[in-house]
């Protein structure tokens, strides 16, 4: 029950910062943002298996928080296609 407890607070720090780092009108609140750092740091996990580690490769902070950039841009984008 910790691990799952640690887990959302690990991937609301992780969204939190990447909105700050990205600052715009994203919608959503604590949950999409917690969301957004759980999967960046799957997406950030990935990058770093397939750019420096094999298998045994495990996400840290930055690779988490560049995940969860890049998820925010891709959402931003879409968005903004959807908008025009």
């Amino acid at each position: 029950m910790m691990h799952l407890l640690g887990q959302a607070l690990f991937g609301l720090i992780v969204g939190a910062i990447a909105k700050l780092i990205m600052p715009g009108q994203d919608g959503g609140g604590i949950l999409l943002t917690m969301l957004l750092g759980l999967v960046g740091s799957m997406v950030g996990t990935f990058i770093g298996r397939s750019l420096w580690g094999g298998a045994d490769y495990s996400s840290g902070w930055i690779t988490s928080i560049l995940g969860a950039i890049i998820l925010l841009a891709i959402y931003r984008a879409v968005k903004s296609r959807q908008a025009a």
